[in-house]
């Protein structure tokens, strides 16, 4: 791998990428920044964060460099489901999918992403809030959402870790 590759909206997703260069010793570039710096076809590891299910910017990414590696961040601890997210994304099951969890801020969020995010807090949270048996990923989701905190941690980036230094 030459290269981390990112796409973020509220920042958790570069913190991830900074993160992860400074454990592996990459450059980390914007996917804006790597249009400009990195070669066509060359390896990296990307990482984008999850809209309905979707790791943005990663088609754009795959179809100017090669991927050997995705991280989706999300709002969700790791037990979000690899399938659904793979398949909206189109990341071959070849390729390494990981799940980082990030951030929630609505204040940075930006348009549409804002009034979406805001309305699913209001539904899904007053939802969540009524559930007597809220499983522990619930539990995070529900304080996440009613506090705005941030979790992103190296220490989250172990998978990623543990499948890097195995390529060497």
């Amino acid at each position: 791998m030459k290269a981390i590759v990112y796409t973020t909206n509220t920042g958790s997703t570069a913190h991830y990428a900074e993160l992860l260069g400074h454990e592996i010793g990459l450059p980390v570039f914007s996917l804006d920044e790597a249009k400009h710096t990195i070669p066509d076809g060359t390896k990296i590891i990307y990482l984008g964060w999850v809209m309905a299910g979707k790791v943005k910017g990663y088609e754009k990414a795959a179809k100017r460099y090669h991927a050997m590696a995705v991280c989706a961040v999300g709002m969700g601890i790791t037990e979000i489901p690899t399938g659904p997210v793979r398949q909206k994304s189109n990341v071959p099951s070849s390729t390494p999918l990981f799940n980082l969890q990030g951030n929630f801020d609505l204040k940075k969020l930006h348009g549409a992403y804002r009034l979406m995010m805001r309305l699913m807090v209001e539904t899904a949270g007053k939802k969540l809030a009524a559930k007597v048996d809220r499983s522990p990923a619930e539990e995070d989701m529900l304080d996440m959402m009613l506090h705005g905190e941030n979790r992103v941690s190296v220490d989250q980036l172990k998978a990623v870790l543990d499948w890097y230094s195995a390529q060497a």
